[in-house]
């Protein structure tokens, strides 16, 4: 029987998401991909250093801890297959049990992530990232310069995510923009009862709260990993009930929710410790990445959607 990855989380990482290539990338941009293929091909039994998602899939993948299958993490990259080599050993290197890849030197590869049922993809390279959300994908563009993940818990993955065209639409998002604060608070107050629709990144927090409800009540399941999610927005209240009403409505929890009303969102996440966190909002992100590893998620009105 052929194998299947039905039923289990699966994230796509790019491999500069994944370790750290900067200098390589360096290399690539200032020259050409000849040079950057000799420069990989020399150090294939140099370890890449990890990069910004790494902490992310370490803690995902050590869900599969106790032999049961319940997290993929696959290499989707523009690297070529030498260089690729070089991705997989380093993936050995520090013990991450990634066994699959797809390296397509230069070419698109988020083709791929229909046939491999992503759940998510991460890439340092933006038009890959746009043409994945525009096939349906939950994707975001990794900020290389994020600071590193903490290790304060090293038995919890914790991610949190922005709002308004990242797990919403941007459906309120677009009349802030286009009329003002005020006019937003009240259109969310008329609208409080009525669940906004679906953004982005809806089905992966979905997949998330599916993880984490079947590892409820197992003490000894997958090395008792746990999941906490947190809501950073800049809402405020009063806008605040019709996020939470949304919520409801999909029957899916969030442990924190924070709504800041527009204060910098850099200081909370550095509270929060997540492994990875996610925004539309270019201005959010580096407030984000000089505390915590954080993602672009290039949809919606902010990003010319």
């Amino acid at each position: 029987m052929a194998a299947s990855l039905e039923g289990q989380l699966v994230v796509a990482i790019s491999s500069r998401a994944l370790f750290d290539f900067e200098q390589e990338n360096e290399i690539f941009v200032h020259s050409n991909d000849q040079a950057y293929m000799a420069l990989q091909k020399d150090k294939l039994d140099v370890p890449a250093k990890p990069g910004v998602a790494f902490s992310l899939v370490q803690k995902l993948l050590r869900f599969n801890a106790d032999g049961q299958q319940r997290v993929e993490v696959v290499i989707l990259s523009r690297n070529d297959p030498v260089s690729g080599l070089r991705v997989m050993k380093s993936c050995q290197h520090y013990g991450l049990p990634i066994t699959r890849g797809s390296f397509t030197r230069g070419r698109e590869p988020w083709h791929y992530l229909k046939p491999l049922q992503a759940n998510l993809f991460l890439s340092a390279h933006l038009p890959d990232v746009r043409a994945a959300l525009n096939a349906g994908v939950p994707a975001a563009q990794v900020w290389p310069q994020s600071r590193q993940a903490s290790d304060a818990y090293p038995d919890e993955v914790r991610i949190a995510f922005d709002g308004d065209a990242v797990l919403f639409s941007d459906e309120a998002e677009r009349v802030f923009q286009a009329q003002g604060l005020d006019a937003f608070q009240k259109h969310e107050t008329e609208k409080a009862a009525q669940p906004l629709a679906a953004g982005p990144f809806k089905p992966l927090l979905g997949a998330l709260h599916r993880l984490q409800q079947a590892n409820t009540g197992h003490g000894d399941m997958a090395g008792k990993m746990g999941i906490r999610t947190a809501l950073v927005t800049a809402r405020s209240a009063p806008a605040h009930e019709r996020a939470i009403r949304t919520l409801m409505d999909w029957q899916i929890e969030v442990d924190e929710a924070l709504f800041l009303g527009g204060l910098a969102k850099g200081e909370f996440l550095a509270e929060f410790k997540p492994d990875f966190f996610f925004d539309d909002q270019a201005g959010h992100i580096a407030s984000a990445a000089a505390h915590v590893p954080a993602g672009h998620v290039a949809s919606g009105v902010s990003n010319g959607a």
